[in-house]
């Protein structure tokens, strides 16, 4: 009994260890210089609290941002560059098309030439400038043209609102038929026949009830129940 005694007090077991935040060491003593602190508990995500530790979506949505920025960025500066290019396209092609004029040691004869030949330049270049523009408003008006064929004919096939017409059975077999629709269709031949039931005998046979029990009243009245 004491050695029992003593080794549970030498041994407090785990639930003690747990308790107090220590574990035993590798050799199995209690000491305070052989053990090592306990883990701190996991805390689990259940279904009430999961909002709390969710900070995954958050992150993702930040992210989401932060590359459509991104985007918007680089689609800005590819914009710039393809303005840039044209910008530069156009003067070359200026710089080839509009060769500088060489005016030096020219007289005035000379110049009146030079002049003539700009003007005749500048009026061929009109010339076909309008021939360009009445080919593209041509092409946008044929354009508009089959634009509105397609229409019409996608517009033919769309099912018509229908309306409720009152037609007869003869009517309808010559429309659907035509000249073979020659017998006329008898659509009573098939229904049952009901006899209407004589109301106005049943009124005359009932009559007013107030006779009837002024009739059946008394005396009399007994008389005719054991009668009947």
């Amino acid at each position: 009994m004491g050695s029992l005694g003593t080794r549970s007090r030498q041994d407090p077991g785990p639930p003690v260890t747990r308790f107090l935040g220590f574990s035993p060491s590798r050799s199995g003593s209690s000491t305070a210089g052989d053990t090592v602190p306990a883990p701190p508990p996991v805390r689990r995500r259940s279904s009430a609290n999961y909002r709390a530790y969710a900070t995954e979506p958050h992150a993702k949505v930040g992210r989401g941002a932060s590359e459509g920025t991104l985007m918007l960025q680089i689609a800005k500066q590819e914009l710039e560059r393809e303005a840039e290019e044209r910008r530069g396209e156009k003067g070359r092609a200026l710089s080839t098309r509009c060769q500088p004029l060489e005016l030096a040691g020219l007289g005035f004869a000379e110049l009146q030439d030079l002049c003539r030949e700009l003007h005749a330049r500048v009026d061929k270049v009109d010339e076909e400038r309008y021939d360009v523009e009445a080919k593209v408003t041509k092409n946008i008006t044929e354009i508009a043209d089959l634009n509105q064929k397609i229409f019409d004919l996608r517009g033919k096939f769309k099912r018509p609102t229908l309306r409720r017409v009152r037609i007869s059975a003869d009517a309808m077999m010559q429309a659907l038929l035509g000249a073979r629709a020659k017998e006329t269709l008898d659509l009573r031949a098939h229904l049952k026949q009901v006899k209407k039931e004589d109301t106005e005998k049943e009124n005359r046979e009932v009559g007013d009830w107030r006779k009837n029990i002024d009739a059946l009243s008394g005396m009399e009245g007994r008389k005719k129940k054991f009668e009947g």
